[in-house]
């Protein structure tokens, strides 16, 4: 598997919804009808600043060897993420009733992205010919 293009699409991912979540978070709670008062606000940019981090941190990580035991911590932590994600978000689908696609789509891309870091996760990374 090509674990730049993952790591890149990932963090392009996590880093538009840091983006958004960090500077429009009472657009953002007023299309999904949560109440914009200040701890709301404030916990929306908080989670921005995560998804930031996470994303910066996937970008800055594109070129390591990733897979088996290199960039463990790494392949754990979004495993974690996306994992964990993808199972609130299905349970969360099945129940809702507004705005379903946007939480259908969310659902899709973090079981994808699940799917490929538990991929990394288990095998190990193909070896590299260096000319000599």
């Amino acid at each position: 598997m090509n674990t730049k293009a993952l790591m890149v699409a990932s963090a392009f991912f996590l880093g538009i919804i840091g983006m958004a979540m960090s500077f429009l978070p009472s657009e953002i709670a007023i299309y999904m009808g949560i109440d914009t008062n200040a701890i709301s606000i404030l916990f929306l940019q908080l989670f921005g600043s995560l998804f930031l981090g996470f994303g910066i941190l996937n970008w800055m990580a594109k070129n390591n060897l990733i897979g088996g035991i290199y960039s463990r911590p790494l392949t754990i932590a979004n495993l974690m993420h996306f994992g964990t994600g993808a199972i609130a978000l299905f349970k969360l689908a099945i129940k809702i009733q507004t705005h379903f696609e946007i939480i259908l789509a969310l659902t899709l891309l973090y079981s994808i992205f699940a799917l490929c870091f538990a991929y990394i996760f288990i095998t190990n990374p193909s070896k590299i010919n260096n000319p000599i």
